[in-house]
């Protein structure tokens, strides 16, 4: 494993204090699994969704948008499999009552948590959200949370397919919320029982699958590169037979290596015609689409791109997070690329005095669409860590020169190095630093 200064504790602790991440409702003791997005998180995760948008939609075939319903009617998922297969196998200390999934511990050895060996027997684990419409709770009143936004598009495949004219191949991209009643939420946001999903299905012929298979697995890892992730921390692993999904012809796992080990990031599939042909037979709709060289009709292939938000936004977090001393302290820095930094840059006046001139300058810079925050709180240098810890990669600051030169001291968060830049052409300086990487 790779050295790291990143540790998960590091990181829980960073996202409470600068305001990324708070535990729900955390006055009532919290909710596990779940959840809120601070100022600071909500504009990261805004940020994270805004650049899988602009790679997906910059496909050479078109990517059209969809944004489906939470609620899904039971017979989307019996058809889906996911009310037959979406479980997990779980078992429970016999002593102290801790719950467990079974494949997180050794049953023969002692419970983590009491230390006694006394295991209930493994069973399986339903991890969908079941809830009841209307007034009525019975079984014709059944309605799931879903636990993925993947069945939203291909049961409005045929919708989306005529209302658009778009001819095979296409793909549909989807950004939503998604509820697993996971077992033992983990790791902050790495396991979580609700969360955003960015899910892409891309319909093509049965003999194109494979070869768009491989194109997005190199999309896909062209994407995490242009973020800034450190590639030897990023790797494509292939799935072995035995661990497909029931829907999978083939699948490859993008892969981060954490401090706890390497972990999924990125799961890219090829679902064969799985999909729409069981919605085909569960539904009584042809889903079938006709060919008019051949004049035959088939049923498409998909190949699925789907990552997790908050999955993503804690690999950032893990990957940028540095420490290092500077004049006997330790100086923490989020090294994230310019482009996914909530804030591109911070104006600060180096007096209360000049408040009017610099407040003006950071009104210029947000009218220019840039996200900047202003900071006249504390001396130059705690403003400068704290934006060191926030990951903000420049600070504007206004000073009595300022008046005379029209120039602003900029200072660099990686190198902490400072120039003189003109006040009229920081634009440029902020639009030419985050635009340094684009989409392959």
């Amino acid at each position: 494993m790779s050295s790291s200064v990143a540790t998960l504790d590091k990181i829980v602790a960073l996202c409470k204090r600068r305001g990324f991440v708070y535990p729900s409702a955390e006055i009532y003791s919290g909710l596990n699994g779940v959840y809120d997005f601070g100022p600071l998180g909500t504009v990261l995760k805004n940020t994270i969704k805004r650049l899988w948008l602009a790679q997906m939609t910059s496909f050479a075939q078109e990517v059209l948008l969809l944004d489906g319903a939470i609620l899904g009617a039971s017979e989307v998922w019996k058809a889906s499999g996911h009310v037959e297969n979406f479980s997990d196998p779980m078992v429970d200390c016999l002593v102290c009552k801790k719950r467990y999934r079974a494949d997180d511990v050794d049953l023969e050895k002692n419970c983590p948590h009491c230390g006694n060996k006394q295991w209930t027997d493994v069973r399986q684990f339903q991890l969908m959200f079941q809830t009841s419409l209307g007034a009525l709770a019975d079984s014709t009143n059944i309605a799931y949370l879903r636990p993925e936004t993947a069945q939203s598009i291909f049961v409005n495949f045929k919708n989306v397919m005529s209302t658009n004219r778009v001819k095979i191949p296409f793909g549909i991209a989807q950004i939503g919320k998604a509820f697993r009643n996971e077992i033992t939420p983990k790791q902050f946001l790495f396991r979580m029982r609700e969360f955003e999903q960015m899910e892409m299905e891309f319909f093509c012929k049965g003999q194109d699958a494979d070869s768009f298979f491989d194109l997005w697995c190199q999309r896909r890892l062209a994407f995490f590169h242009d973020l800034g992730l450190k590639q030897d921390r990023v790797r494509l692993r292939p799935h072995a037979a035995d661990e497909l999904a029931h829907y999978s012809k083939a699948c490859n796992d993008v892969e981060y290596e954490f401090p706890f080990g390497w972990k999924e990031l990125e799961g890219i599939a090829n679902r064969a015609d799985f999909d729409l042909t069981q919605h085909s037979k569960f539904s009584g709709k042809d889903l079938a689409v006709f060919d008019e060289e051949t004049k035959t009709s088939y049923m498409p292939h998909v190949v699925e791109s789907s990552v997790g938000v908050e999955r993503l936004f804690l690999t950032l977090l893990f990957d940028a997070y540095d420490e290092e001393a500077v004049d006997g302290e330790v100086r923490t820095v989020l090294r994230f690329h310019p482009k996914v930094a909530p804030y591109a840059a911070a104006v600060m006046p180096l007096s209360n005095k000049l408040h009017d001139q610099a407040h003006a300058l950071f009104v210029n810079l947000k009218k220019a669409g840039f996200s900047v925050q202003y900071d006249d709180s504390g001396s130059i240098g705690k403003r400068y860590r704290r934006q060191d810890e926030i990951g903000t990669p420049v600070c504007f600051t206004f000073d009595f020169d300022s008046l005379e030169d029209n120039k602003v001291t900029a200072r660099n968060r990686d190198t902490m190095q400072q120039e003189r830049v003109a006040i009229d052409q920081l634009e440029h300086y902020v639009r030419d630093m985050m635009t340094k990487a684009c989409f392959l």
